[in-house]
């Protein structure tokens, strides 16, 4: 019973400073995001009101990155706490075991891991695409251009070169040069519009295609036609929201989309390993701020501990940035590039953790 009654005592002191740690995560970020966003202000028809909205959109994105630094500074905090207090030394003492702490800690950190899993998944990557297609549709911009001749696409046998897409995802000026299992050019259309209808049916506006026939050609014209495409608004998508902001579902069928394409998807399966890895690393931050309840404070006060945190925060942050980097370009395994990080640090923790115990 007592255990029971330390579990919630300790449960809401780390959810309560990891909380405030957040807050004040957010409205720092908040701040610079909108300092930013100042210098588009007066862009086409963008405003403050419009700047405000697409800060505020971007926060759930910003939580899910803040949200390992934020429980390892929350659980530093509250342990150090606890340990100038000598709670943690009475735990001990009365048989708490580091193991059942360590438990204890997993079993808080859960809730961390399924809030991870739900703003990555539901809450995040949806609310990205809605402040990128606010602030694009107030300053009258196009999601995408990539080239001068606008955004080149394979699909299966044929190439398409969109112009332009809108922020309701449909497209301007489409050219679409379709090819032969011996890579002969059969046809080229081009239309003014193409607008989305439903599973992978396009209804494409204005269209003139130029069919090839052996040494000859012809010319057709269409009012409208209806184009069968693999590219749909899930997939144009990616264009707002970059990988590691994306849904596992989202991921899953670009990476699908490149496969049947035959392109490379490193950067994209890196970035659904790290997103189904991704929640772990709560639990692997607490484990990484048990060791500094050990300590006794002559090792230093709290806010040289909550420095610490930090630090070990912004490292963890970088880390797996870096690792997301070298194994796009060196091709190393995706499973490996994106659980490398919190490998390290685990080991880490048990290192400090192991030192701490002998001391």
């Amino acid at each position: 019973m007592a255990l029971k009654i330390y579990e919630r005592h300790l449960a809401r002191e780390i959810y309560a400073t990891t909380a405030l740690v957040l807050a004040a995560f957010l409205m720092l970020f908040a701040f610079f995001d909108l300092i930013h966003e100042l210098e588009s202000i007066g862009k086409g028809g963008y405003e403050l009101i419009h700047a405000l909205g697409y800060v505020t959109l971007t926060l759930p994105g910003r939580l899910y990155e803040l949200l390992p630094i934020g429980v390892l500074i929350g659980t530093l905090y509250a342990l150090t706490v606890l340990a100038r207090h000598s709670e943690i030394t009475v735990l001990r003492a009365a048989g708490l075991s580091t193991g059942n702490l360590l438990l204890t800690l997993a079993k808080i950190g859960l809730v961390f891991a399924c809030l991870t899993l739900l703003l990555g998944e539901f809450i995040a990557p949806p609310a990205e695409r809605a402040a990128q297609r606010l602030r694009l549709k107030a300053m009258g911009s196009l999601v995408a251009q990539e080239f001068r001749s606008g955004l080149w696409v394979r699909d299966e046998r044929a190439f398409v070169n969109v112009r332009e897409v809108l922020p309701d995802s449909s497209l301007r000026t489409v050219r679409v040069f379709e090819f032969d299992e011996k890579f002969q050019l059969l046809s080229i259309s081009e239309a003014e519009r193409g607008l989305y209808l439903s599973s992978g049916n396009w209804s494409l506006v204005g269209v003139v295609r130029t069919v090839f026939s052996g040494d000859s050609a012809s010319v057709e014209r269409f009012g409208e036609l209806n184009w069968k495409s693999a590219l749909s608004p899930d997939l144009l998508a990616v264009l707002l929201v970059v990988p590691e902001r994306m849904s596992l579902v989202n991921l899953y069928l670009y990476i699908q989309h490149l496969s049947g394409n035959q392109q490379k998807t490193d950067r994209y399966d890196i970035a659904m390993w790290k997103k189904l890895i991704y929640p772990l690393a709560a639990l692997v931050m607490m484990a990484l701020a048990l060791p500094f309840a050990y300590m006794q404070d002559r090792m230093g006060a709290v806010s040289i501990r909550v420095f610490a945190g930090i630090m070990l925060g912004i490292g963890f942050h970088m880390l797996n940035g870096l690792f997301s980097s070298l194994g796009v370009i060196n091709s190393w395994p995706p499973f490996f590039s994106a659980i490398t990080p919190s490998i390290l640090f685990l080991l880490m923790a048990a290192g400090m953790l192991w030192w701490a115990e002998r001391r």
